[in-house]
């Protein structure tokens, strides 16, 4: 059965409408969605329309580490099959239209609180689906940023905790600033009964949630996500933006690129930017996007500079090749 719920955002409410239709001459298209560490290109058009997104709740084990014998495995909770769910990406003014699936195989109710919705629930009540419907809503894109997604069903705290949500990034008018490369990059936590590094399936355990204890710190759902030849890549000298999202659900993160500083953070989602930033904090449920430029050749480490969280998970690299940029830099200066 399928269940169609219209709904549109407005600044002050969330109003109800019966099977709205885009404007005339309004496009409609299907949203180009990406997965971690990836996003879809640039909007390129500078007319709103109407963006449908395609989002499907699905129960997956995975691995949330690897093993010297067997990987430390995990019984996720996500949006189309991966731990972050898709990046978004859209415009501000255009109309977005979900479509929530919720599989018959489920046993539970699965919606979608966007941080870019504006109303109460953020679109949580509008796409509550339960198993074997499909719900449709949409949702006016009324301010730029970055902006977090996830599961509001209750009880929230387990959808989070258990691995759905994800970004959408809402593009100014004139968009953004052009950039080489850019990069999807989520810090989350999980907590299991079995210690870090347990060898086999693991099991939620909501008490050391409540506790603000994580067993797990990782970038894009797993250990080691970007490290290695998983490594991000890069050129020397390219320009490059990583959209940094922090779902928590409990610890703030402190963001950091060892041997490189931020040219521009435009701090929790917002389209202002700061210069010359080393750390940047994004909260539980924030987002930031950062631009750097790598000026020698090597390998560049991404923590959570709250440092003792690298030995739960939260490390990657950037690899950059290519020649040095001219600057100020000799190793062993001086002997």
């Amino acid at each position: 059965m399928k269940r169609k719920i219209w709904l549109l955002a407005l600044p002050a409410a969330l109003v109800v409408f019966g099977s709205p239709r885009a404007k005339a001459g309004e496009p409609v298209e299907t949203a180009q969605l990406a997965y971690a560490p990836n996003v879809p290109p640039p909007i390129t058009r500078r007319t709103p329309a109407v963006v449908v997104i395609n989002l499907e709740a699905q129960m997956k084990d995975g691995t949330l580490m690897d093993g010297l014998e067997a990987p430390t495995q995990y019984h996720f909770w996500t949006f189309n099959g991966h731990v972050p769910g898709p990046f978004i990406r859209v415009r501000v003014g255009d109309t977005i239209e979900i479509h929530l699936k919720n599989p018959a195989s489920e046993t539970m109710a699965h919606s979608i609180d966007l941080h870019a919705v504006s109303g109460p629930g953020g679109g949580a009540e509008a796409t509550l689906t339960q198993p074997g419907q499909t719900s449709v809503a949409r949702f006016k894109m009324l301010y730029p940023g970055l902006f977090i997604y996830h599961c509001a069903a209750a009880p929230v705290t387990d959808h989070i905790a258990n691995g759905m949500y994800g970004e959408i990034l809402v593009e100014p008018a004139e968009g953004l600033p052009k950039v080489d490369r850019e990069f999807y990059v989520m810090q989350s936590e999980f907590f299991t009964k079995e210690e870090f590094n347990y060898e086999g399936m693991t099991t939620y355990d909501p008490d050391k949630g409540a506790a603000e204890d994580p067993t797990y710190i990782v970038f894009n759902g797993r250990v080691g996500s970007m490290m290695g030849d998983d490594a991000l890549k890069a050129k020397v000298g390219d320009k490059i933006r990583i959209f940094f999202g922090n779902i928590g659900p409990t610890k703030i993160s402190s963001f950091h690129i060892i041997g490189t500083i931020f040219d521009h953070v435009y701090r929790e989602g917002g389209i202002d930017a700061d210069h010359n930033v080393q750390t940047t904090v994004v909260p539980a449920g924030g987002a930031s996007m950062v631009d750097f430029t790598l000026r020698e050749p090597g390998v560049y480490t991404m923590v959570d500079h709250a440092i003792f969280r690298v030995i739960k998970g939260a490390i990657g690299q950037i690899k950059a090749a290519g020649a040095p940029v001219p600057q100020i830099y000799e190793a062993n200066a001086g002997k």
